[in-house]
């Protein structure tokens, strides 16, 4: 756990020898309301008397994409904290979920009366109506959290027979005091996870058996017409209106009209497949084809990933619910590319937007641009491990790919808030986008919360796409192996004709489910009958139908094969930080690649890329203060805002780097 580790002595073992003891909290900022984080237990585990039930109606915030606050009914028992809508729906057993306060890290807000549990899993945050209320809430659960890390430490191996997710069958429960064969209480523990499993899929059913015969309910229906929720079976996939998610509010699992129960198999050796219409060498477009003279690329980065010693926990703990754009982080937890170089990898399947440039079919267009939307995450499943360097203000970057079929630039134009704009240009497409991210630690994860829109243009019809980015969440930040999810829905729509529209869903994986990282999506017309369906794997392929007869659309680019030394990078990513000499001249001063914290680390100089990075932050600084001194504001270079607020080209990059060349332009200093 994260505060509180378990040694393998069975003993609670203090990640920092400046923690309080276990009635204590971490202050951030005693000046003003901010985040605490609540310890654990200290010391020698010793036999503890059992604190006294807690039980009443709390707030909590309801799971994205949902805005707001709903009122539950928590009990706390034993170190477990149950909720569901009444207390009557607890005696049944109608559990919406359960945390284990002792394997979750704690942290409070006194004035806003705000407490955040963090699972790992999920994030779940509570709000107390009275400050004696709120007072009452956080003794009692410092006592049952201090009270169930004892219990863990002093019997370890039997850590599992309290598994949040289990029943609270009074009938199990005492078995489980009265059995003491070890693979007994296994049994048991495994019993009592199978029911409250059970019990979740029977309630979902129920619900699904009202909402058919509802008149109001939720009602997609197919083009042929058939419905779109089939009977459940090896082939089919069902689909769970949004109205009985709160069936799955434990898990705070994303359900839509289009979410499903039913997974597909990973062997989807029987689906028929479809190769790339676009090779490396060639570029077709507007009903010609040209030879494309390759370039020689780097397959390999010149030195691996160094291991880093740095304490995450304590650069973090004083950052509980912060946004961690402004937090200073140690160039060992970085990789050598940036955040303009991160919104370039998400042209690296640009082909599927050069066949949508290519079908006349508007729907079948609509497929092809929502799988690109799609496959701009598969370069993080990767990357968990490390985060990319923040561009300074004013920091450029472009990336000329003729193999490819595109030329892209991007830049800082905003560092208070931090907003990275870029454009992508083709014969086939137009590509661009502002983003800010809102990264947020919460104990034991963190979620990055992206805002702004992207947008994709098509010349040889006039569309105009727009669509949203999801939720992303890093689990195990401290601890274990790290790994990253994306959640939420992505609606994708043409502003330029409203024939068909997009929801493509990434679901939110369940801790007791091996489903990870699926997604599924539907093309309906304008009256919202369903003409195409989506399934797959972010990270590995988009089909389109329904087994067996589905269509692979896109499947993801071999990796590396020894990516796991060289930060997990794609063959794309490998190439975006090469600098050559043919293209050194041609750069402007300020392009990522001449940025010399990023270029030691790339070479594992990571002493020199340290002491560099904090040189860099010291001149953006300096710069600032200069402009705020003189009451004036940066001006972009290569980018304006746009009538709606948002960030567009210029369109003057490529013609001065034609003419008269960036040597002959005067530049702001950035290192």
């Amino acid at each position: 756990t994260v505060g509180r580790k378990l040694s393998s002595r069975g003993k609670m073992t203090s990640p920092s020898p400046t923690h309080s003891d276990s009635s204590g909290s971490s202050k951030h900022d005693s000046n003003q309301d901010s985040w605490e984080i609540v310890e654990g237990l200290r010391g020698a585990p010793a036999s503890m008397q059992e604190p006294d039930r807690q039980q009443g109606f709390l707030l909590k915030r309801r799971k994205w994409p949902m805005k707001g606050w709903h009122k539950r009914f928590f009990v706390l028992e034993k170190g477990i904290l149950r909720y569901a809508k009444r207390d009557s729906d607890l005696k049944k057993g109608k559990i919406h979920g359960c945390i284990d306060v002792g394997l979750s890290v704690m942290s409070i807000k006194k004035k806003a009366m705000c407490i955040d549990l963090d699972t790992e899993d999920n994030i779940y945050h509570l709000k107390v109506k009275s400050p004696e209320l709120f007072e009452e809430w956080v003794s009692k659960l410092r006592h049952h959290r201090v009270f169930r890390q004892n219990e863990i430490a002093m019997y370890p191996h039997e850590r599992h027979l309290f598994h949040p997710h289990a029943s609270s069958s009074p009938s199990l429960n005492d078995s489980l005091r009265k059995v003491s064969c070890p693979s007994a209480l296994k049994c048991i523990c495994y019993l009592e996870e199978c029911e409250s499993h059970l019990l979740e899929l029977n309630l979902l059913l129920k619900s699904m058996e009202v909402l058919h015969r509802t008149y109001s309910a939720p009602a997609i229906i197919m083009s042929n017409p058939h419905s779109l929720v089939h009977q459940t079976s090896n082939e089919s996939k069902a689909s769970i209106p949004e109205s009985i998610s709160e069936f799955f509010d434990a898990q705070e699992y994303l359900l839509s009209s289009s979410s499903s129960e039913n997974e597909v198999s990973d062997d989807d050796s029987y689906i028929s497949d479809v190769s790339d219409s676009v090779s490396m060498d060639t570029y077709s477009g507007g009903g010609s084809e040209s030879v494309i003279t390759l370039t020689r690329r780097r397959s390999t980065l010149p030195s691996p990933s160094p291991t880093s010693s740095v304490s995450l926990w304590n650069i973090l703990r004083n950052n509980i619910g912060k946004d961690l754009s402004k937090v200073a982080m140690p160039v060992q937890l970085n990789e050598p590319l940036n955040a303009l170089q991160r919104l370039c990898e998400e042209l690296e399947y640009s082909d599927l937007l050069d066949m949508a440039n290519q079908t006349q079919d508007p729907y079948q267009r609509m497929v092809y641009v929502a799988t690109f939307a799609i496959s701009a995450y598969m370069s993080t499943y990767h990357r968990a491990g490390c985060k990319p360097f923040n561009p300074v203000l004013g920091e450029t970057y472009e990336c000329d790919r003729p193999d490819k079929g595109f030329r892209f630039i991007a830049e800082q134009v905003s560092h208070h808030p931090p907003v990275s704009a870029c454009h992508a240009d083709s014969r086939n497409f137009t590509f661009w986008q502002d983003v800010r991210w809102k990264n947020k630690f919460w104990g034991k994860s963190m979620e990055i919360v992206p805002m702004g829109t992207t947008h994709v243009t098509l010349p040889g019809f006039g569309d105009h796409y727009e669509w949203n980015k999801v939720t992303s969440c890093i689990h195990n930040i401290l601890s274990g192996q790290r790994w990253i999810e994306h959640y939420g829905e992505m609606a994708i729509k043409n502003t330029n004709d409203d024939a068909c529209q997009c929801k493509i869903t990434f679901v939110k994986a369940k801790s007791w489910s091996s489903g990870v990282n699926e997604i599924e999506g539907v093309v309906t017309d304008s009256e919202g009958k369903v003409v195409h369906t989506m399934f797959g794997k972010w990270h590995e392929s988009v089909f389109q139908g329904v087994p067996p007869s589905a269509t692979c659309i896109w499947r993801a680019n071999p990796m590396p094969a020894d990516q796991e030394q060289y930060y997990g990078f794609t063959q794309f990513a490998v190439e975006l930080n090469e600098l050559d000499s043919t293209l050194r001249p041609l750069l402007p001063p300020t392009d990522t690649r001449f940025r010399p914290d990023q270029r030691l680390l790339e070479e594992g100089n990571t002493e020199g890329a340290e002491e560099q990075k904090q040189r860099i932050e010291q001149l953006q600084r300096e710069r600032r203060k200069v402009l705020e001194d003189n009451n004036m504001t940066h001006q972009p270079r290569f980018f304006k805002k746009s009538k709606d607020d948002t960030w567009v080209s210029n369109n003057t990059y490529w013609e001065t780097r034609r003419d008269p060349g960036f040597s002959k332009v005067d530049f702001p200093l950035l290192w």
